[in-house]
C-alpha cells in the first residue's frame, strides 16, 4: 500500500507503516483508508495512538504492550452524534459520541491532523443528521395516516381517519420544521373542511 498520502501532515513514515499494516487486517470489503492522525506526546512515546479515518468509520488504534498487541475502537459514521476538537498547547484533542451513547478520544494530536479528522467527522455528523432527519420525517408522515402535504385536494380514505389525531401529528411536523405553516395551515383547512 503507498504511504505517500498518509504522511502530507508530517506523520512519522514508520509510525504510519506500522499502523497501516494492522488497519489492513481489519478493513472490511471494498473500505477505502481516507485520512490516519498520530499522537505526539511531549514525552518520549514508542507506541502512539491513532485515529484511522476510513469511507465507513473512525478507529481509533492504542498500541499495548510496547506495541506488540493493539486496541482497535470504531464507530461506525451512521452511529455518530457528535464530534468535539479542543485545541491546547501540546495538541489537540478529538473525542466523539455515539448515538448509543458511547465515546471515545485520543489526546496530543497535532493540531493540523487533529483539524482534518475533526473536519472529516463533521461532514459525516452532519450527513448523517439529515439522514436521521429524513428517516423521523417518513416515520411521521407513515404515522400520520399517509397524508400527502403537495395536494390541495382531499384523499380518499378506505379507513376512517381521526381528525383530532391527525391535525395534531400535523403540528408537530410544523412544530419540528419539516413543514411550513402555510402547508399545515392547507392541510387542517381541508381536514376541517371534511368534519
Amino acid at each position: 500500500m503507498d504511504i505517500s498520502k498518509y504522511i502530507n501532515d508530517n506523520q512519522d513514515p514508520k509510525d504510519i507503516e506500522k499502523v497501516i499494516d494492522k488497519l489492513k487486517g481489519i478493513l472490511m470489503n471494498a473500505e477505502e483508508l481516507v485520512y490516519i492522525a498520530v499522537q505526539k506526546k511531549p514525552a518520549i512515546n514508542i507506541s502512539p495512538d491513532y485515529v484511522a479515518i476510513t469511507d465507513k468509520r473512525i478507529i481509533f488504534c492504542r498500541p499495548k504492550n510496547l506495541g506488540l498487541s493493539m486496541e482497535f475502537q470504531d464507530f461506525i459514521w451512521r452511529d455518530l452524534k457528535d464530534c468535539n476538537l479542543k485545541e491546547n498547547m501540546l495538541g489537540a484533542t478529538i473525542s466523539i459520541k455515539t448515538i448509543h451513547n458511547l465515546a471515545s478520544e485520543i489526546d496530543y494530536l497535532p493540531k493540523a491532523q487533529a483539524r482534518k479528522v475533526y473536519a472529516y467527522c463533521q461532514e459525516q455528523e452532519e450527513i448523517q443528521n439529515e439522514i436521521r432527519r429524513q428517516r423521523e420525517i417518513e416515520v411521521i408522515k407513515a404515522s400520520a395516516g399517509n397524508i400527502n402535504l403537495n395536494s390541495q385536494q382531499p384523499e380518499e380514505k378506505p379507513v376512517q381517519e381521526d381528525p383530532v389525531e391527525t391535525l395534531s401529528k400535523l403540528k408537530q411536523l410544523m412544530d419540528r420544521f419539516l413543514i411550513t405553516r402555510e402547508e399545515y395551515e392547507a392541510k387542517k383547512q381541508e381536514i376541517l373542511s371534511r368534519m
